[in-house]
């Protein structure tokens, strides 16, 4: 009973204590099914590099074939799940990521880089159903409850961020002299422990692919929606902190690598980077709720200010390790509240088309900004890549402060 007055369940309605158990699931499936991440990315550029013969420069491809599959799979994944419902889908984007694993390490024994590439697209298309859990848990909950659903289901990010590195470090080497091959192997069993977990979530009448979660509401156009300022405004500050964060986390481990630091290091600079990516979560819903999405994310972006100014500072271990803690806790006050900006814009009947096209621009960025990482590091360096942090965060931030400029003199004509 303790543990179900911690986590709200006790003396809670039935719809209520559902949204909570839904989250909780999800929130476990984060924990496992989101270790794919960091061990795609934390290994996609050193694998990258090691796989490459000549362009040094295309180290970070694989990166971005993971992000580019995220990007590619978001429509399909909102569009698969109204047809099957969302524990269906989910299923079925860990299949994905099994597969993605298999290919990725078929490569790695072949040393093929574009099939390797091929393989980091596939763990990508799985990636871009673990994206949705925050928004099935959001679309489940009551609106007081949104905001920390979200967390929730982000807080699991951080036995991710644990399970991920930890993975990567005890398999690394498993099949010496193939390196990392262990790893994107493991991700085998990971995805089929996520299935066994996610086969237990329960979303009322998402079975139903004519249900809208009983709105009577025709669905507006798509660009009505996404021409919102409100919608603008949120797409905005996500992609913007969500861009920074993946430019300086795929450069990162080619950097400390080229600044003579292990790949264990480097890997474990990654873990204490999406610790703090969701850690937080623990309590940025509750933030939000007393402060306003718009603080949060607005502070965040601030955060990432920080984490460039750390970075600029040298290029000692505990710059790189400092920087990349920052840019975690930026990342997700930045994100969830812009992410919580978003569920604010559409009606029920709306969310699958508009949940798809936010997720669809939003990991198409996010694959460009990886793609550019590579490039921007070995052609100019460090701290070049650092610069761009200042323009990016400081245009958003002039956006999320004309938006509520705007709204209160709405508000007081």
């Amino acid at each position: 009973m303790a543990f179900l007055d911690r986590v709200g369940l006790s003396g809670a309605t039935e719809a209520e204590n559902l949204a909570r158990r839904n989250a909780l699931l999800l929130s476990a499936s984060q924990a496992f099914g989101g270790a794919a991440a960091p061990i795609a990315i934390s290994m996609g550029g050193l694998a990258g590099f090691y796989l490459l013969e000549a362009d040094k420069s295309l180290a970070t491809a694989p990166v971005t074939g993971f992000n580019l599959g995220v990007a590619l799979g978001a429509l399909p994944a909102a569009w698969l799940m109204r047809q099957i419902g969302r524990r269906y889908g989910f299923l079925s984007g860990m299949l994905m990521t099994a597969m993605g694993g298999i290919i990725a390490t078929i490569a790695l024994f072949r040393h093929e880089f574009w099939l390797f590439a091929l393989g980091m697209v596939f763990i990508g298309l799985g990636g871009a159903f673990v994206q949705q859990y925050r928004f099935a848990a959001a679309d489940g909950s009551p609106t007081n409850f949104k905001a920390q659903a979200i967390s929730w289901v982000l807080a699991g990010g951080v036995f991710a961020a644990i399970i991920g590195p930890q993975t990567v470090i005890f398999t690394r080497e498993l099949f010496e002299p193939v390196m990392f091959a262990g790893s994107y192997l493991a991700l085998l069993p990971l995805a089929m422990i996520t299935m066994s977990i996610l086969w237990f979530l329960r979303i009322p009448n998402d079975t139903r692919p004519g249900d809208h979660g009983h709105d009577d509401t025709p669905a507006r156009p798509l660009f009505e929606i996404v021409s919102q300022s409100r919608f603008i405004t949120a797409m905005i500050c996500g992609v913007g902190s969500y861009t920074l964060m993946t430019f300086m986390m795929t450069g990162a481990p080619l950097a400390m690598v080229g600044c003579g630091f292990s790949p264990e290091l480097a890997t474990l600079g990654i873990q204490w980077h999406v610790m703090a990516m969701f850690a937080p979560s623990f309590f940025t819903g509750k933030l939000i709720a007393r402060f306003g999405r718009d603080t949060i994310t607005g502070l965040g972006l601030v955060i990432l200010l920080g984490c460039a100014v750390v970075a600029h500072m040298g290029i000692e271990l505990w710059n790189f390790w400092l920087a990349l803690v920052l840019l975690g806790i930026g990342w997700n006050f930045g994100f969830i509240g812009a992410t919580t900006m978003v569920t604010s814009t559409y009606r029920p009947s709306e969310k699958n088309k508009v949940q798809g096209f936010h997720d669809v621009t939003l990991f198409g960025m996010v694959a460009f900004s990886s793609l550019m990482s590579g490039k921007v590091l070995n052609a100019w360096g460090w701290d070049a890549l650092n610069s761009l942090f200042w323009p990016v965060a400081a245009f958003c931030l002039v956006v999320l402060a004309a938006q509520n400029l705007w709204e209160r003199r709405r508000s007081f004509p």
